[in-house]
């Protein structure tokens, strides 16, 4: 049974599940499981940004800078992260918040990612056009 999106317990299953299915998808799995050498605190701290995003609570307010940690792992991987990369993200984004969750939060959640998947891609993108 689907559920409201409301509490910091829930985003941070959010955050859990969605995180499980990348670590052992073929594709983005080998990008995240290479940068990221400690998943609970990485966890942690995306819990803390969602919280932030979707429930205006929580202890993320003005620390999260996601621009320069991905133009950094695009140039780990020698700048080869494609909007595909980020348009399957999404896709899972989507399909693990439909499976748990309903109602204007968790459709703001789909909304917000969409939006930060394509801010992030154009700045990677213009970050190559300067370097």
């Amino acid at each position: 049974m689907k559920r409201q999106l409301s509490t910091r317990e829930d985003v941070q299953f959010l955050v859990n599940s969605f995180y499980a299915q990348v670590r052992e998808d073929a594709t983005l799995g080998r990008i995240f499981n290479r940068i990221v050498h400690d998943w609970p605190t990485h966890l942690e701290r995306l819990g803390d940004f969602w919280e932030m995003v979707l429930l205006q609570s929580g202890p993320g307010a003005g620390k999260f800078s996601p621009v320069p940690v991905h133009k950094e792992v695009d140039r780990t991987f020698n700048r080869q992260l494609e909007q595909a990369h980020f348009e399957h993200w999404l896709g899972l984004w989507f399909g693990t918040v439909d499976t748990y969750f309903e109602g204007e939060v968790a459709d703001y959640a789909k909304e917000h990612a969409g939006r930060m998947a394509q801010i992030l891609f154009f700045r990677i993108m213009e970050g190559r056009a300067q370097d």
